[in-house]
């Protein structure tokens, strides 16, 4: 009996390594369709309890991206974030933390699954869904659900919890393209009037 209880132990184990192994693929994968090196767009919708709604487009190139929505036009270069507020001409300069990137950048994702989250997975006809649970105490992200589609690897839905609250991105539209690295940095000349405050 102990050695049969031993036996099924030993099944089990290798299966969840061998099944969080494929969902680590499916996230190698997802990530490298994102981690085109001339960068790429996509539209984006966003449902957070505690930021708000909004939505808009996003370009992203490595951990560089910039979002535009209706409220905001954000500029990452991978140190510096500006942010332009068009209600009032203002744009605040700040040096964020990952927890604040993630929430900003749908595809923070990729910067932070591969250490620190243990992994499950579940699939439908067309997509796979990665449950990825924090093992580090100290992370403000402390679940996600990452859509991905498997066809392209593109993901299609990023959701994560933080402070107990859930925030959902959906992606639409995603393509690569051609995006120069000044596109991730403010530029005054394009916003002339724009009083720049430094917060760092």
């Amino acid at each position: 009996m102990k050695r049969l209880f031993l036996v099924l132990t030993l099944l089990t184990a290798c299966f969840t390594a061998s099944y969080a192994q494929d969902a680590k693929t499916v996230l190698d994968k997802c990530a490298a369709s994102i981690n085109a090196k001339t960068g790429v767009q996509a539209d984006f919708i966003m449902n957070s309890a505690q930021y708000g709604n909004s939505s808009g487009k996003i370009s992203v190139k490595g951990r560089m991206f910039t979002a535009n929505t209706s409220m905001a036009t954000l500029w990452f270069d991978g140190k510096t974030l500006w942010t332009y507020m068009s209600n009032n001409d203002e744009v605040n300069v700040t040096t964020p933390s990952e927890a604040q990137l993630q929430v900003m950048n749908p595809y923070n994702f990729i910067n932070m699954y591969k250490k620190g989250f243990r992994y499950t997975m579940t699939q439908s006809a067309g997509a796979y869904q990665v449950h990825l649970t924090s093992t580090d105490s100290s992370k403000r992200v402390k679940e996600m659900f990452i859509t991905v589609d498997k066809k392209t690897y593109h993901p299609t839905e990023v959701k994560l919890l933080q402070k107990q609250k859930w925030t959902t991105f959906t992606i639409k539209n995603m393509k690569t393209a051609k995006l120069s690295d000044a596109a991730f940095k403010f530029n005054s000349k394009d916003f002339p009037t724009a009083e720049v405050i430094d917060l760092r």
